[in-house]
């Protein structure tokens, strides 16, 4: 039997193409959102849903930001009444 991981230790995120951030602190995404959209072009998915909620829309347009800078997104656009509404963006990867 392994011994368990400290409490601290990093917790493996699986590369689905959707990454909801729910369950991250709001100091986290500036370095999450980038390294996600990173290790799924390094899979070969070009299309992601971030799901970062409704609320008062600061977490939507911090990542939105982030998508704005970075040469890895080719576009976004926030989903339709199936993919999460106002509550989640999709994001195309650039090739």
């Amino acid at each position: 039997m392994q011994p368990a991981p400290p409490p601290d230790a990093p917790v493996p995120l699986p590369i689905t193409g959707e990454l909801d951030l729910h369950t991250f602190q709001p100091g986290d995404i500036g370095e999450l959102v980038p390294a996600y959209l990173d290790a799924c072009a390094a899979r070969g998915l070009r299309t992601v849903r971030v799901i970062h909620g409704k609320g008062t829309g600061t977490l939507r347009t911090t990542v939105h930001a982030l998508f704005g800078r970075s040469p890895r997104v080719a576009s976004f656009r926030l989903g339709d009444e199936h993919t999460g509404g106002w509550g989640a963006t999709l994001v195309t990867l650039a090739p």
